[in-house]
């Protein structure tokens, strides 16, 4: 009678139709492939266990048996019964499938990236299961867009694969129940809808931070009679030992120039012509009386490009070390980073991750370290949501009563201004003050009254640089014009407080690049000064700059820039590619 029971339960569920997967051996990833797609390399022969694996992907009715709150149509998409579900988290898929598993008294769980690759293949060996190319009357808006543009995601439109799979290729990328590599992302396949066909391929690999939820993530399941999950090791951590501030140097410095963007070393660290917006910090390295830097930047093709890495280099006995691989969330797009150093020690990164390859859907993902920037915890995503109000500015900075004010420009428009996202407690939540600062890439500081201040590019009031100002913690603004020029396209300023007690502006004027000095919170700028020694030389700018003369009279014309002082009072400017040092001293004499 129980069995009748349960079977009559079953029937009722709108359970997902397994597909037989034979066991056999297949080439996985790619021989040569272009740098982008370095994680396919070594082509390699794997061998599979037969299982099972559901034709489609899991659709809105099938999912919303388990979560029956689960909301349909972000952003306009999969709004029926037969679209694949979307919005959901590595943990919620897998929750589907233990439920799955508990309902049937089977064993469900989401592929391997080899089980997944095997079924995809199909036995083929060619870029796509239909040869060297995705017919395009298959194509779901193979493309990259800053707007996504409606598509259905009806589940199984076209012909399956050989072996009775559909949707192999593009519909929604899926969930694998692999880590990436060492890291803390887990693996996507398939690619999606509003994605170059290119990213569909067969072998292209790409992942996501476990807790995201996006329009363009899905998952299917496989049945099989064992577990199988790989363990990323655990990340090594110790507490900073603090010593002595080191000795503040006392006379006027200005140092040579020098470029912090140096190329890899190795083959295997991506690296792009187009290498721009740069974020930097002391680290310490557990003592105070060394003088390490830490510098990041992202590295591309295009600024909407998939292939967009973050790389760094470390600046340790007076030299930058050639790039290497700092920060990647496959085939996202991963426009603009932070990194912030806090009293205990601790180092904070924050990043914006696309769901696709623009930049204006971005999530905002926060990981901290404890030695230096040497190991990272987990991806945490501090704002999960793709969308604007996320796309991170260099200079967060720590209020005195412990806030931690993070700048996000509010839209991928020049004119879309900057927002701002606060921590009362440490980095462990975050709100969004839903106020907007006049300017994109804004630098804020706060002042001796409490009150916020923050400058921006763009929203130019009667032809000069806008001045925001808050007086509730960044909730609404009032704006005025400064007396300095507006800048604008391959350009970012700094506002910077300098241990010493001024606030510093560097910023780009008729010359170039110049800095002033406020001494009364903001008032009056008595000290301007254009950012040259006054010889000539030639300087690669990098990036948007180029080739440009340094001299008496000129300095860098644009970049985009990010500082930091060392406990020794010099302060270091990044622009796009040049690292500036001088102190106090030398600005004022």
């Amino acid at each position: 009678m129980l069995t009748a029971l349960l079977a009559l339960a079953l029937q009722a569920l709108p359970l997902p139709r397994m597909v037989d997967i034979p066991a056999g051996t297949f080439w996985m990833g790619t021989d040569n492939p272009p740098m982008e797609d370095w994680d396919e390399a070594p082509r390699r022969e794997v061998k599979v266990d037969a299982f099972r694996m559901s034709a489609t992907e899991i659709t809105n009715a099938q999912y919303e048996a388990f979560d029956p709150t689960h909301k349909r149509g972000e952003q306009g998409f999969s709004t029926e019964d037969d679209e694949a579900v979307i919005m959901v988290s590595w943990d919620d898929a897998r929750a589907y499938c233990r439920w799955l598993s508990e309902q049937t008294g089977k064993h469900y769980r989401l592929p391997t990236e080899a089980e997944w690759e095997y079924a995809c293949r199909a036995g083929t060996t060619t870029a796509y299961n239909t040869g060297d190319t995705f017919p395009e009357n298959q194509w779901k808006v193979q493309k990259n867009t800053r707007d996504k543009e409606y598509v259905s995601l009806q589940v199984a439109q076209f012909e399956p694969n050989a072996w009775g799979l559909y949707d192999m290729h593009g519909n929604v990328e899926e969930w694998c129940n692999d880590y990436y590599g060492d890291t803390d992302f887990r693996s996507v396949r398939g690619g999606s809808h509003n994605t170059p066909v290119r990213y569909l391929r067969s072998a292209n690999r790409s992942a996501s931070v476990p807790e995201d939820r996006s329009v363009l993530l899905g998952f299917r399941v496989v049945e099989h009679p064992r577990e199988t999950i790989r363990v990323c090791g655990g990340l090594a951590r110790h507490q900073p030992a603090w010593a002595k501030m080191a000795k503040r140097i006392r006379k006027p410095v200005f140092l040579e120039p020098i470029p912090y963007i140096l190329p890899p070393t190795d083959s295997l660290t991506p690296f792009y012509a187009h290498n721009h917006q740069p974020a930097v910090a002391w680290t310490g390295e557990g003592n105070t009386r060394s003088l390490d830097l830490l510098a990041i930047w992202f590295s591309t093709d295009a600024e909407a490009g998939r292939e967009m890495v973050v790389l760094q280099s470390r600046f340790k006995n007076g030299q930058w070390e050639p790039a290497t691989l700092f920060y990647k969330v496959p085939d996202r797009n991963m426009t603009g980073s932070a990194l912030l150093t806090l009293k205990d020690g601790r180092l904070l990164h924050f990043n914006g991750i696309s769901d696709a390859g623009e930049w204006k859907d971005l999530a905002l993902g926060m990981r901290e370290s404890t030695d230096g920037g040497w190991h990272w915890s987990p991806t945490e995503l501090i704002e999960p949501e793709h969308r604007v109000r996320h796309q991170v500015i260099a200079g967060p900075i720590v209020t005195k009563d412990g806030r931690i004010l993070l700048c996000c420009d509010a839209g991928p428009d020049g004119e879309a201004g900057t927002a701002l996202h606060v921590s009362k407690d440490g980095g462990k939540t975050w709100e969004d003050t839903g106020g907007k600062i006049a300017g994109i890439h804004a630098g804020i500081v706060e002042r001796k009254d409490g009150s916020l201040m923050a400058f921006g590019r763009g929203n130019a009031i009667d032809g000069h640089m806008p001045c925001s100002i808050s007086y509730d913690g960044g909730y609404t603004w009032t704006y005025t014009a400064t007396e300095f020029p507006p800048i604008g396209s391959g350009q970012r300023l700094v506002l910077k407080r300098l241990q010493e007690g001024p606030i510093m502006l560097c910023s780009f004027g008729e010359n170039g690049l110049f800095v002033a000095l406020s001494y009364d919170e903001g008032a009056t700028w008595p000290v301007k000064k254009l950012l040259t020694d006054g010889k000539t030389r030639v300087l690669d700018g990098g990036a948007w700059t180029g080739t440009f003369t340094m001299d008496a009279t000129h300095a860098e014309p644009k970049g985009y820039l990010a500082c930091t002082q060392t406990p020794d009072g010099m302060i270091h400017l990044l622009s796009s590619r040049v690292h500036y040092r001088f102190n106090l001293k030398w600005i004022v004499q």
